[in-house]
């Protein structure tokens, strides 16, 4: 895979949330596998999720470093996944990988979550309606 691949992935991923209402994100290509995502979608409801990647692609889509803080409209935290080494002494089983829940002193084990999945968390949390 090539890192623009990847980038077309996550612009596709964006492009096809029913949450998101305005994005603003930036794609630095490192080398040819190599590189950097920032990136701020303003959602339906006001909240707003920031994200960054750095990833490689060289064998397989292998983010080495990743952050998803997901914001409700008053800028109130909803929570944070990010794979950051900072909790080591919590014994996290899936360290360093974690998920800060509602605020940033509840810290608990957690997948290491894509982009796809991130917004399909929050769309379960926005309940939309369901459209026949």
């Amino acid at each position: 895979m090539r890192i623009e691949d990847y980038f077309n992935l996550a612009k596709e991923t964006v492009n096809s949330s029913a949450v998101v209402q305005l994005s603003s994100v930036t794609y630095d290509k490192r080398s040819s596998h190599i590189g950097f995502i920032r990136g701020r979608l303003t959602l339906i409801d006001g909240s707003v999720l920031d994200w960054r990647e750095f990833v490689d692609v060289e064998i397989a889509a292998e983010r080495l470093m990743y952050v998803y803080q997901y914001m409700d409209a008053h800028n109130e935290m909803v929570f944070r996944y990010d794979n950051t080494g900072h909790h080591k002494k919590l014994n996290l089983p899936t360290y360093p990988g974690h998920k800060h829940e509602g605020r940033e002193d509840n810290v608990v084990p957690s997948i290491s979550p894509d982009l796809a999945y991130v917004l399909q968390e929050i769309e379960s949390i926005l309940q939309l309606p369901l459209f026949d």
